[in-house]
């Protein structure tokens, strides 16, 4: 079987994704319910190259193969050769005779596809400066347990045009829902991503308008890693554009708000929206390990249908 790689939501099927989910969710509850007893990936090993600091990614990955019985390495450019120049190429081919699967945290995606162009082992993009597909991954599945079927509902993204904005554009694509991206001029996401998704996408630049009737609000820091020196600008660019209590309260009543963190309390959401009952990010953030253990045991295993 030609080995797969998860870089976009967009190298798995749609049906693929619903499977996911919904396996996700089983390994949650049977976690809460009986411990970690599951051990699929004995003697199996996980690569985890950061080029960029983490918390949620690092710990959910490692304590996914922890609990599945296996092992993760953390490598970072400082303690490995890709640091001192080695070919993407020739660590990927390296890696591929040593581990079982790996997981890339890093700033280009088009190294993170040199490299699985290279691999003959799974590669995982824990995000990317275009991508974020691990974290849609979760968040959709927090979406589905708190609400159902996210088919043919309403999410908003407020914000930067950035790599969570365009997984959360491919996962309107790819999980049938519709989006409001909302954000200022010059901060739209990229017009390749927003024209492939064709009518599920409108574009908005008034938050109180476009958080109207939906069913979940979200958004991101308005400067990313790599930006800070941008945080001055970016903070006047952006002014409007803070979620607040007041601003949800516009939404359906239902509504939920996510956020992929860490957030800015006071910048793009107010001081106290993370208290409020309608934000879930600390079940979303959670739900990183399960969704995780989810695609390396789909990408490693294929179906497990217990």
């Amino acid at each position: 079987m030609a080995t797969r790689h998860f870089l976009t939501l967009l190298d798995l099927s749609p049906e693929e994704l619903h499977y996911l989910i919904q396996r996700a969710i089983t390994i949650k509850n049977r976690l809460r319910a009986q411990g970690p007893t599951y051990a699929p990936f004995t003697n199996r090993t996980l690569a985890m190259i950061f080029e960029k600091s983490s918390t949620r990614t690092r710990v959910s990955f490692e304590t996914a193969m922890a609990h599945f019985g296996g092992h993760a390495l953390f490598l970072s450019p400082r303690d490995t050769q890709l640091g001192r120049g080695e070919p993407i190429e020739d660590t990927a081919r390296v890696l591929a005779e040593m581990v079982d699967i790996v997981m890339i945290r890093t700033f280009s995606h088009a190294g993170l596809e040199t490299y699985a162009g290279s691999s003959r082992v799974p590669v995982i993009n824990a995000l990317s400066d275009d991508y974020h597909p691990c974290q849609l991954l979760a968040d959709v599945m927090t979406w589905t347990e708190l609400r159902g079927s996210v088919r043919g509902r309403t999410a908003v993204w407020i914000g930067d045009g950035n790599n969570m904005c365009h997984s959360w554009i491919n996962a309107a694509r790819q999980f049938d829902f519709q989006l409001r991206v909302c954000c200022p001029e010059g901060y739209e996401p990229r017009q390749d991503i927003l024209e492939a998704a064709g009518d599920r996408i409108s574009l908005m630049r008034d938050p109180d308008e476009a958080v109207v009737g939906a069913d979940l609000v979200t958004t991101d820091v308005w400067a990313s890693m790599g930006q800070e020196e941008e945080q001055a600008k970016r903070e006047a660019d952006f002014a409007g554009f803070q979620v607040s209590e007041a601003m949800l309260d516009r939404a359906k009543p239902d509504v939920l708000f996510l956020h992929c963190l860490p957030a800015h309390r006071g910048e793009e959401i107010s001081e106290t929206l993370l208290d409020d009952p309608r934000a879930v990010v600390w079940q979303e953030a959670g739900n990183r390990l399960h969704a995780q253990k989810a695609l390396i045991e789909f990408l490693l295993l294929g179906r497990v249908d217990h």
